[in-house]
């Protein structure tokens, strides 16, 4: 065991000269790092009477608004994702199996696709308050219902939609468990509620408190649902600030304090754990009891998992379905299959090229395993935790300065004007998604990097291989099922991605959300489902990955 373990710990063979994948590890990392230091040195620039304006008028709107969003999707996501991941775990009831895999289905729905649908059916003007009125003979004055364009309908909305984060961490780390901790609880007399508590509970919290904390990265960077339901908050500001009083540096600015915000969460998450380590003392793993439940708590368990996928995925796929039905012969035309190509060529060529920038991160990481490049790619990968307006206002202004740099340049010397080579093109686009969604595909990499043993490497130096010939014929066709999953899942997440979008896309270019957000804006919500449908449907495609290595995750079986 011990010679085992001294193999294991042994140093990774440098293959060859690792210096010219060092150099491109830490071009790439510092590429991807540029536009949040981009951001947070804006800070340091005068913004002129735009930011007086916004401080002494929407600026603490801003502030309450984001703040009460980030509580209430808290609160929710917990009670929601921590409760049903336990049911489903530690219980028996009918239908648990369906909802082990049911609860993580509004993963696939983006936060606007959601906004769109209640909007539609709550609003003042949607079937179920029409359909109130004409029961029971009220008019606008003799009745009160929960408006949903508000702070109150947005939680709701982002809650459904996200505690799936919140979900599938708390479950894999309930299924991680050893029952001997469980049995020792009850054998101290505690029962199920309690042994929850204080067993369980303490036991799931750090992967508690970083779904949540996953929860409330996205709620700070969504956009197209608090736009759509008329609640103010930091990214909508930057939005207003840009295009509304026509100022960039006070959009940086308000990016900037964003970001600051979403640097705090992080630090909150990191401060929360403390001191405190909670480990297992046993390495006994047998499959888990669960506690029959009958009667009224069988109904209630199965109303509670109910509720958040009828919520979260059936009723708003439901109500898109017959949009998409209704509209489909004059929607599924021409300009759809051009939107659909947009998309799905975007997020083919992002993932492509964040798996890529992710394998030469990990391989420069692997052939010199220093601190520089380990803190490199940590740095490089923090663009998932960033929302996508912050993303693409950080991209914008290095290209655009790039671009009129060249642009004068071209002109003084030859007289020739080159226009926008950057800003206006794609490669703003590709730029954003690479950043933001870098840190999905790094992770899936370095995972699968790490089950390749160094012997391999060894022979493949015996064999005269250098470190790309090692990489490519050792390497990669060991990884490849990871490298597949990992592009889809920032493929997924490309289709889905709206802020960045909007602002840096070329002129008439536009993709399956950016109509959806359109449609929707202008009321025509019927017309937006096609959009929103397919998108959805794309989605469902993580899912089921998440949901087969969920289910693989406990040692020894469930």
């Amino acid at each position: 065991m011990t010679a085992i373990a001294a193999d294991a710990g042994a140093s990774r063979p440098s293959l060859g000269r690792p210096g010219v994948w060092t150099v491109a590890g830490l071009a790439v990392a510092g590429l991807a790092l540029l536009p949040i230091l981009v951001v947070a040195g804006s800070v340091l620039l005068p913004a002129g009477d735009v930011w007086a304006h916004l401080s002494a008028t929407v600026l603490p709107r801003y502030l309450w608004n984001t703040a009460g969003l980030v509580a209430g999707v808290g609160i929710v996501t917990v009670v929601i994702g921590v409760g049903s991941a336990w049911l489903v775990t530690m219980c028996a009831f009918p239908g648990r199996r369906v909802f082990e895999w049911a609860l993580l289905l509004p993963l696939a729905m983006p936060a606007y696709a959601i906004a769109y649908t209640y909007g539609g059916m709550f609003d003042f003007a949607g079937p179920v308050q029409t359909s109130l009125r004409e029961w029971f003979g009220w008019s606008r004055g003799d009745y009160w219902f929960p408006p949903v364009r508000s702070l109150g309908g947005a939680i709701i909305v982002l809650g459904v939609v996200l505690y799936p984060y919140v979900y599938m961490l708390t479950r894999a780390a309930f299924l991680e468990q050893s029952v001997c901790a469980l049995e020792v609880g009850r054998s101290l007399g505690a029962g199920p509620w309690r042994g929850f508590f204080r067993v369980a509970l303490p036991l799931a919290r750090p992967a508690i408190v970083t779904g949540i904390a996953l929860a409330l990265m996205e709620t700070l960077g969504d956009y197209g649902a608090v736009q759509y339901l008329a609640v103010d908050t930091f990214t909508t500001g930057i939005f207003r600030t840009w295009h509304g009083l026509g100022s960039l540096r006070a959009a940086t600015q308000l990016a900037a304090i964003l970001l600051a915000v979403v640097f705090a969460v992080l630090a909150l998450e990191r401060l929360s754990r403390g001191g405190k380590r909670y480990h297992h003392t046993s390495t006994r793993y047998r499959p888990l009891p669960r506690y029959p439940l009958r009667g009224w708590r069988a109904a209630a368990a199965v109303s509670a998992c109910v509720l958040p996928v009828f919520l979260g995925f059936l009723l708003p796929v439901g109500r898109l379905a017959a949009w998409a039905l209704a509209t489909a012969p004059r929607m599924l035309d021409a300009s759809f299959a051009r939107l659909a190509l947009n998309s799905v060529g975007l997020a083919a060529a992002a993932s492509a090229i964040a798996v890529a920038v992710a394998v030469t991160l990990a391989w420069a990481i692997r052939l010199r395993p220093g601190r520089t490049m380990r803190i490199a790619a940590r740095a490089a990968s923090m663009g998932y935790a960033i929302p996508g307006a912050v993303v693409a206002v950080g991209v914008l202004v290095p290209l655009a300065w790039f671009d009129n740099t060249l642009d004068g340049l071209m002109r003084e010397t030859f007289g020739v004007s080159t226009g926008l080579v950057l800003s206006g093109t794609v490669v703003a686009l590709l730029f954003a998604y690479v950043v933001r969604f870098l840190s999905i595909s790094l992770n899936a990499v370095e995972s699968s990097l790490g089950r390749v043993t160094a012997d391999m490497e060894r022979s493949a130096r015996t064999l005269g291989l250098g470190p790309g010939a090692t990489l490519r014929r050792v390497h990669a066709p060991l990884m490849a099922g990871s490298l597949l999953t990992a592009g889809l899942l920032v493929f997924v997440d490309v289709m889905k991605e709206l802020p960045a979008t909007l602002v840096l896309r070329p002129f008439n270019f536009d993709t399956l959300a950016v109509r959806a957000f359109e449609l929707a804006s202008d009321e025509r919500l019927a017309d937006a489902a096609n959009a929103a449908l397919a998108i959805v449907l794309v989605g469902l495609i993580p899912v089921i990955l998440l949901s087969r290595a969920i289910a693989r995750s406990r040692p020894g079986g469930q």
